[in-house]
């Protein structure tokens, strides 16, 4: 059976990096694409980054400093997402999830919640002093 378990969450001080660990278990993620969405209350659940089965990556923020990298390790079965220089605004539930072999085009961003279809519980991450 398909599972995701996402660890690593905590709180942070602005300026500050965490490292998010998305363990897969009843699948191989290297063959998938797997990608890391963030949500708060009230809003709609958003795309962070998303690497794809070539390990290619997509960022889908707007961030110009490249905060946020993804990366694997086929070895644990599992996919981190590395954030760095974390603001307030970054608080959110960090969740992964399994997609197709492909990453959505950026332009396709919005709708990447219904295309992935399994997910993991989700890791709450809070950025304050």
């Amino acid at each position: 059976q398909v599972q995701l378990v996402e660890s690593g969450g905590g709180l942070v001080q602005p300026g500050g990096s965490l490292r998010l660990s998305c363990a897969a278990s009843g699948f191989p993620s290297k063959y998938y694409a797997i990608g890391w969405f963030r949500q708060t209350p009230g809003k709609e659940r958003e795309a962070v980054i998303c690497i794809n089965n070539s390990d290619k990556t997509t960022d889908y923020t707007d961030s110009e400093e490249g905060r946020f990298t993804i990366s694997r390790d086929n070895v644990k079965n599992t996919v981190h997402l590395q954030m760095s220089g974390l603001k307030s605004e970054d608080t959110a539930v960090y969740y992964c999830a399994r997609g197709a072999a492909a990453c959505p085009a950026r332009a396709l961003r919005a709708s990447m919640p219904a295309i992935f279809l399994d997910w993991g519980q989700g890791t709450q991450v809070t950025v304050s002093s």
